[in-house]
């Protein structure tokens, strides 16, 4: 039976056809942005940028900078934002694409033939060419040449292991500085970012084995303690509750002995900050209701914050700061009220697709700040959270933007396209730029 939408669909075998037809489309619609990204920086040299850099050492303006290995051009470095706006992109997705394009087309030459004859999937190429960004010319070469006619056959373990071992042979010196930096890879994360509603967050991390032993033998021992407390938990909870009891105990005690002490002392445990947004009748009445966590952008139940709340926890309410109300000071310095004003209207940095927190942002004038009729004041209405990297292309570059109310902002690139960012979500108004 032919669906609507598929009316040339009326038999399994036309159903397949058309998938593969459609799928066989997107990758070719996917190289083609990549080769688009590529002639997008041959348009943005390094000569099409000024010496943005004076005497002093102190950036001002758009710099040339490398999104690729040794041997590729150098790029403007804004270019990437205008690029990515446009597909809906953010900076740092766009940058990776044009660089991995770069990558590709100027050190792996073989491999991005294959490429775009459709015979390697893109979304390997794009791995590989992330790999090979640190290798020296002639190790990129190697690999290239190496992976000929199979990059599209070969494991990805067997990439990564041709990868090393170019690394070793043409670039000693790195690869030796590389294993005796493998320690700064180990890290530890909490992905408080990607919090749900359900008030649980992911944890990762890659350590030093004897210090994953240890960590290991702590949480299966506080795990088994809770469980001789009364706990009727699973292990596993038990032992995600007891992660969380070694973090408090840690935070209640301070490892630096004291000289000739020999023992640690007890300090008052570091500040913890979650600005929690809740209504006054969660507050004010024990009742269900949600609650939204400033830091992570999610929400979590108001229960889950009355959990959170508990004898040790020190807990200040702030009154409610009226979103609408409009704030002004004749001053070029943004008062705190005003700036928290700014971040609470707009979590994040304002420029397109930029998901930047906006308490790690600068607090932009739209309007320029300045005397006479035509600076800008510092006021509620003219005042924007902006990243380091987009308020320093909205000044230097052809980047421009009106506020148009407390969290909506109309962006226009240098090229015509207009945007409109509205309370944290990106939309592209202009399919295409005007026709200069």
């Amino acid at each position: 039976m032919a669906s609507p939408e598929l009316p040339d669909c009326d038999t399994p075998a036309a159903v397949l056809a058309f998938a593969q037809r459609r799928r066989a489309a997107a990758q070719r619609a996917e190289i083609d942005v990549l080769e688009a990204a590529l002639v997008w920086a041959a348009m943005h040299p390094e000569q099409s940028v000024a010496d943005a850099t004076p005497a002093t050492g102190l950036v001002f303006g758009e710099l040339a900078v490398p999104l690729a290995g040794e041997g590729a051009p150098l790029v403007a470095e804004f270019a990437p934002m205008e690029f990515g706006a446009a597909i809906g992109m953010s900076t740092d997705a766009s940058r990776s694409l044009v660089g991995d394009a770069l990558e590709l087309a100027h050190r792996l030459k073989r491999t991005w033939k294959l490429v775009r004859a459709g015979k390697v999937p893109l979304w390997k190429a794009r791995r590989l060419a992330q790999l090979t960004t640190t290798l020296p010319m002639d190790g990129a070469e190697f690999v290239d040449r190496q992976l000929a006619g199979f990059v599209g056959k070969i494991s990805w373990a067997g990439i990564e292991r041709l990868v090393d071992q170019a690394r070793v042979a043409f670039d000693p010196e790195g690869a030796e500085k590389e294993r005796l930096a493998a320690a700064e890879g180990r890290r530890f994360d909490v992905h408080t970012d990607k919090a749900i509603h359900d008030g649980t967050v992911h944890v990762e991390g890659v350590l030093d084995l004897a210090d994953a032993m240890d960590l290991d033998t702590a949480i299966r021992q506080g795990a088994e303690d809770l469980a001789a407390l009364g706990s009727t938990e699973s292990l596993d909870v038990r032992r995600s509750m007891a992660a969380g009891e070694l973090a408090r105990r840690q935070l209640a005690f301070d490892l630096r002995v004291e000289a000739g002490g020999g023992t640690a002392s007890v300090v008052k445990p570091r500040q913890v900050v979650i600005h929690v947004h809740l209504s006054q009748a969660a507050v004010s009445r024990d009742e269900a209701g949600i609650a939204h966590v400033e830091e992570t952008r999610s929400i979590v139940s108001t229960e889950q914050v009355r959990q959170w709340c508990g004898a040790e926890t020190q807990v200040v309410v702030k009154p409610v700061i009226d979103l609408e109300a409009h704030h002004h000071t004749d001053a070029y310095a943004v008062p705190d009220k005003l700036a928290e004003q700014t971040r609470l209207a707009q979590p994040v940095c304002a420029f397109p697709w930029c998901e930047r927190p906006a308490r790690r942002c600068d607090t932009d004038h739209v309007i320029a700040h300045g005397a006479g009729p035509s600076g800008g004041p510092t006021c509620s209405c003219n005042l924007a959270p902006l990243c380091r990297r987009h308020h320093r292309a909205k000044t230097h570059t052809g980047w421009s933007y009106d506020k148009t109310d407390t969290a909506t902002y109309l962006w226009r690139s240098p090229h015509g396209l207009h945007l409109v960012k509205d309370h944290g979500t990106t939309h592209l108004l202009t399919a295409h730029p005007p026709d200069e």
